[in-house]
């Protein structure tokens, strides 16, 4: 299945904005794609008194109820061609920086792997929106429908597939920017080219979803290694840039 849009939407940002960026991998140790909600449940759980932003809620007072974090999640755990990888953003970057000595093992479903060679890397990310194009490609499966608009994706023609799939990411990248203090009442446009190269479906909470793969082109600066979509926080809708446009010309990433 492919689908290729394109639309405009009037969105307001200032010119550009430095977030902290940080990315933890752990070279030595394989893992599965979907293993990636696992290591968020074991940072989440052995780092849980530092910060709600490890599992994105807050803790309960006795007699009180689980209150959940609804923002764009700050820190992300994903698979990268097997690789564990952590990446924090805003403040998640700074904690990951404080966590990065403690983390000495890694244990998924009762298998322990001691850690003997991590990397971090801790840098800023301009985040900007423009007049240049910039190419990316889903590294993990993007996720963008939850259960109302998978009724009206499943039920609708491929034309409207097309226009609700589009409106979807603009969305995501909007929150992404929201959640990361990029949006500013300035008034450039957001242009997206969407091509979505093919679909799957994927286990999420028990419940059977439609997944996609594909690439798009925008006309904003994204980090690389962000999630776009949903269950973000568990590794899916990760980007990486492919290449980027200047009056014409193409530069592609090496």
């Amino acid at each position: 299945m492919k689908i290729i849009s394109d639309s405009v939407a009037s969105l307001h940002y200032n010119d550009a904005t430095s977030i902290p960026i940080t990315t933890v991998t752990f070279p030595e140790i394989a893992l599965r794609t979907r293993d990636a909600h696992k290591l968020r449940g074991y940072f989440g759980n052995v780092f849980r008194e530092h910060s709600p932003l490890l599992h994105n809620h807050f803790e309960a007072d006795a007699g009180t109820e689980l209150r959940y974090r609804y923002a764009y999640p700050l820190v992300q755990y994903k698979v990268i061609n097997r690789v564990p990888t952590l990446v924090g953003l805003g403040e998640g970057a700074q904690l990951l920086v404080e966590l990065f000595l403690k983390i000495r093992t890694l244990d998924i479903d009762g298998r322990e792997y001691p850690i003997l060679s991590k990397h971090i890397n801790h840098q800023q990310a301009t985040v900007e929106v423009g007049n240049a194009l910039n190419k990316y490609r889903f590294e993990t499966l993007w996720m963008p429908l939850n259960q109302t608009n998978h009724v009206e994706y499943v039920n609708a023609d491929e034309s409207k597939q097309q226009a609700l799939l589009q409106r979807i990411l603009q969305n995501n990248i909007l929150a992404f920017l929201k959640g990361v203090g990029a949006y500013q009442p300035d008034l450039p446009r957001l242009m997206i080219l969407l091509n979505v190269q093919g679909q799957t479906t994927t286990q999420f909470k028990n419940q059977t979803m439609l997944a996609f793969t594909g690439d798009f082109v925008v006309n904003a600066t994204l980090p690389d290694g962000i999630g776009l979509g949903k269950s973000v926080a568990r590794g899916f809708g990760s980007i990486v840039a492919l290449q980027r446009c200047y009056d014409g010309r193409e530069i592609t990433k090496p």
